[in-house]
Order: C-alpha cells, then sequence, then structure tokens
C-alpha cells in the first residue's frame, strides 16, 4: 500500500470514528440537560419526546416485563439523572420494586426495593388504587393507544377518585414535527 492510499484509510477511519463518537455523543446531549418529569412537568415530557425515538420496546411491552417481579403498579419513560429510561412500579406481598427495563430489547436491567419515602409513599397510593381496579393497566393503556391512534404511550398512573380506581395515561402523538401529549382518564 502507497503511503497516499495508506494516509487516506487512516483519515477515513478517524473520520467515521468521529462521526459514530458524535452520534452517540449527540444521542447524550439529548438527555444530558433534562431531569425527570412529572405529568405536569412540559419540559420534561419533551425531553422524553426526544429520547423516545431510540425506544423500541413500547409502554405495554415494559408493563409485561414488570409482570415477571409482581403486579405492575405503575409505569413510564423518563428521563432521571440524564439517562433515559423504562420504569414500572411493581408490587408482591406488601413490597414494592421498581423494575428498570431495557428501552431497546424489552429485557428488564435492574429490580430495586423501592424505599425511599417519597417514592414508597407514592407505591403504597398506586397499589391501593390497583387493588380497587377492575382492570389492569396494559388492558388500559392498549385501551387508551386504541382511542388514539397514531398515539404512543409514556406512562400510566392509577389513583383512588372518589373511591373509584382510575388511571393517566400520556399519549404522545408527533404531529408535523411537533409532538402532542393526550392525557386520558378511563371512566
Amino acid at each position: 500500500m502507497n503511503r497516499r492510499k495508506l494516509i487516506a484509510a487512516i483519515v477515513g477511519a478517524s473520520l467515521a470514528g468521529l462521526a459514530a463518537f458524535a452520534a452517540i455523543e449527540g444521542h447524550h446531549a439529548i438527555l444530558r440537560d433534562d431531569e425527570d418529569y412529572d405529568d405536569d412537568d412540559e419540559g420534561g415530557l419533551a425531553a422524553v419526546a426526544r429520547a423516545l425515538t431510540f425506544a423500541k420496546v413500547s409502554l405495554q411491552q415494559g408493563l409485561k416485563a414488570g409482570e415477571l417481579e409482581g403486579q405492575p403498579i405503575s409505569a413510564k419513560f423518563e428521563v432521571d439523572r440524564g439517562n433515559f429510561q423504562l420504569s414500572v412500579y411493581t408490587s408482591r406481598g406488601g413490597r414494592f420494586s421498581e423494575v428498570l427495563v431495557d428501552y431497546r430489547t424489552g429485557n428488564i436491567v435492574k429490580v430495586q426495593p423501592i424505599t425511599e419515602h417519597y417514592h414508597l409513599a407514592a407505591a403504597q397510593l398506586q397499589s391501593a388504587a390497583m387493588a380497587k381496579a377492575n382492570t389492569s393497566l396494559l388492558q388500559v393503556v392498549e385501551n387508551a393507544v386504541g382511542q388514539a391512534p397514531g398515539s404512543r404511550a409514556i406512562s400510566v398512573m392509577p389513583e383512588v377518585r372518589a373511591g373509584r380506581a382510575m388511571a393517566s395515561v400520556v399519549l404522545l402523538r408527533k404531529e408535523e414535527e411537533k409532538f402532542q401529549v393526550i392525557r386520558q382518564e378511563p371512566e
């Protein structure tokens, strides 16, 4: 190989490596500045909407994976400390766990007990709501997505209102390069 071809090969390989690094760094840059969201935080929802383009797994698949660790009592895609993740809270035998599901494969990545006061209180309320529910969160999400063609579920949270179990489903619909959040609360 002559000197020109060798230099061209090195430069080409270097550019390909830089392009790959830039693509990976760009993916993380989307997530770096955003924090976890709650259902009223549109900035956090925007971060999730951007990151959701990398997710091959649906919220429904995350709920199914969570069933391996107990009854799913809530689920959401979120950006937590700069990391995009699919989190499913589960209940089994009076204990609560957060199941992290790989958003690319649907496999369980990590299961950790819920012990922090704020998260534990939320899990207890969600579990109480599911104890009154007549249907699973999976079915609630499938119904909501079925009623909003072209949408994708990004969270489902149960609660008790006026003595009845309800679930809020946040759906995301991409329209004309803008994302629209649709909240559904089945009666």
